[in-house]
């Protein structure tokens, strides 16, 4: 089975306020084992990125000016996605994000019976317990070393590695 772990960074937190992606991480499992398949780019949203933003992920309008827009690469992500589950650290988030650029260039939005939320997961089998995917990491012993700052790609590495523990846990 094909999966596809995948993480966004955003100029803000609300759709909205017309808050748009900065950048997009995807992850290719085949039966939980990487492929070494990956798709990642960064984003111009055509607006302002908050302060609150900048300060989590650090890509400054400057960085994101010369990068392609959400609908010069779409194709290219959804054919990435399609017919894989998708896995999704706080799902109702992202999926708020990328439906929202899809609806804004006329593209079908994508399922949430498409996706699988590990944080969904993690509160089930943890319930009361901080269920971050730092908290996760710490939990299964997920060197996190590397994020310093929010990054898609980062961050799906180690939603991967939280993803296979969550599962190997049930």
């Amino acid at each position: 089975m094909l999966e596809v772990i995948l993480d966004t960074e955003t100029t803000g937190l609300s759709t909205t306020e017309k808050h748009r992606i900065v950048e997009i991480g995807c992850v290719e499992l085949k039966n939980q084992i990487p492929t070494n398949n990956i798709f990642h780019e960064y984003l111009n949203p055509q607006r302002s990125v908050s302060e609150d933003a900048y300060k989590v992920h650090g890509y400054s309008e400057k960085f994101l000016s010369n990068k392609k827009t959400f609908s010069e690469i779409a194709e290219s992500f959804l054919n990435f996605v399609k017919d894989k589950k998708i896995i999704i650290h706080n799902a109702p988030f992202d999926l708020s994000f990328l439906n929202y650029e899809l609806k804004l260039i006329g593209k079908p939005e994508i399922k949430k019976k498409n996706v699988i939320d590990t944080l969904e997961i993690a509160r089930q089998k943890y319930p009361g317990s901080q269920n971050s995917l730092d908290a996760l990491c710490k939990r299964f012993n997920i060197d996190n070393s590397k994020r310093r700052k929010h990054s898609a790609l980062v961050d799906c590495e180690l939603l991967k590695e939280v993803y296979i523990n969550l599962l190997d846990q049930k």
